[in-house]
């Protein structure tokens, strides 16, 4: 997989050396920002897997971009700066960014941050996912003990006799549980249901 690159720099010299660097590495470079602001609108529009941004850059730093970008895109941050302060670092930890360089930067030092960056970001899609995958499940249970419980009271049963009921109606019909609860729970008078 080719990872989608954008340099956010106000130093053209500086654009083109991580250019020249990303480049011989096979990443791919898609664009070259020379401001906070331009890192904002285009991160939107080209949705980058990773960009690199210097901290100091006129309009809008690296730093209030990153925030900007990190609610509106899924883009792994990286930061260039020629300061190493605390402060810019605890400021770089809040904005949602992955990693921080000191400039000048090798590319001893950029590749294996870039991989790392990369890396994590991945990973955090993947908990993205298994979170939402986790809130699905937990809905439809939710709306099944609803379902289960409507059936229960409608048809005088037990509650394992309406969740087998639930259950035999999803096989036959081929349908999530979840969607057999919402049909019941839409059903105005369930115990006139046949196929129940």
């Amino acid at each position: 997989m080719t990872y989608r690159i954008m340099i956010v720099d106000d130093d053209p010299i500086t654009r083109m050396d991580l250019r020249e660097m990303l480049k011989e590495e096979g990443y791919q470079v898609i664009k070259e920002c020379k401001n906070g602001e331009e890192a904002v609108k285009h991160s939107v529009a080209l949705e980058p897997d990773l960009i690199i941004m210097d901290v100091k850059m006129p309009i809008l730093n690296g730093i209030k971009a990153a925030k900007i970008i990190r609610q509106k895109s899924n883009a792994a941050i990286l930061l260039l700066t020629a300061y190493s302060q605390r402060e810019l670092i605890e400021d770089a930890k809040e904005s949602g960014v992955i990693a921080y360089l000191v400039k000048p930067v090798t590319e001893a030092d950029l590749i294996p941050a870039i991989e790392i960056a990369l890396s994590q970001k991945k990973q955090f899609e993947c908990l993205s996912r298994d979170l939402q995958t986790l809130k699905q499940k937990l809905t439809e249970r939710r709306q099944v003990e609803k379902a289960k419980g409507k059936l229960m009271n409608a048809m005088m049963l037990s509650e394992e006799a309406a969740y087998r009921k639930i259950r035999e109606y999803s096989m036959k019909n081929r349908m999530s549980l979840g969607m057999v609860a919402e049909l019941i729970l839409m059903s105005e008078d369930v115990s006139l249901k046949q196929d129940w």
